[in-house]
């Protein structure tokens, strides 16, 4: 089955199965940002618009991109207000969004299944105004070494997605080529004693004047 076709599927039941890394990302995703001031966000791989509507609480203006039609239609039905547009992309091509339109790009449990990390960030660099922002949060390539991958339940069993894996240098380096610098890198863990793998990590990067 193809990303897109698995995520179709994956739709109707995204936002109310069991899902620590989807949960962990709400979190990575606000913890971080709420530090930051944005008007204007291009949010990448929004989905069911898990995050959107956290982003459109501080942001004026918000442009949710995927390639899932049927995660956009829920996002659609959950968030009506106008200042939010949600758009069917395919991120691997060129963004067909304003150059320099945000000073925030998101992008949530999407890279992994990217295998060119170095478009993506030279995409982001022509969106972003100078000194953007650009955060991402993933599936932590430490959990990718030992099998984990994005999954749901179907009717004839587990459907397994395919997923490419991205190391933290392969973040940065594709960073430092397109004109990022590094602002912060986390780790984020199921729970306070960080004794096992974490689940998730996330960058800030900032686009260079």
């Amino acid at each position: 089955m193809s990303i897109e076709k698995a995520y179709n599927a994956w739709a109707a039941q995204y936002d109310t199965n069991e899902n620590k890394t989807r949960d962990l990302d709400i979190k990575a995703t606000i913890d971080t940002l709420s530090k930051y001031k944005f008007k204007y966000v291009l949010e990448l791989g929004c989905g069911t618009g898990k995050n959107t509507g956290w982003l459109l609480s501080k942001a004026e203006q918000v442009i949710g991109l995927d390639f899932s039609q049927e995660m956009l239609n829920i996002a659609k039905e959950k968030i009506t207000d106008s200042n939010v547009q949600f758009k069917k992309a395919d991120l691997n091509k060129e963004w067909e969004i304003e150059n320099q339109f945000a000073d925030l790009v998101t992008s949530s449990l999407t890279l992994e299944h990217i295998d060119d990390l170095n478009h993506i960030f030279y995409q982001a660099h022509q969106k972003l105004m100078g000194n953007g922002i650009f955060f991402i949060s993933e599936l932590h390539p430490f959990k990718q070494y030992v099998g984990s991958k994005a999954k749901f339940e179907t009717e004839n069993g587990v459907e397994e997605l395919k997923v490419f894996i991205h190391h933290i240098s392969d973040y940065v380096d594709s960073a430092e080529h397109n004109d990022f610098e590094l602002l912060e890198i986390n780790e984020w863990f199921d729970d306070a004693s960080e004794k096992q793998i974490p689940r998730l990590i996330s960058f800030v990067f900032r686009k260079k004047n």
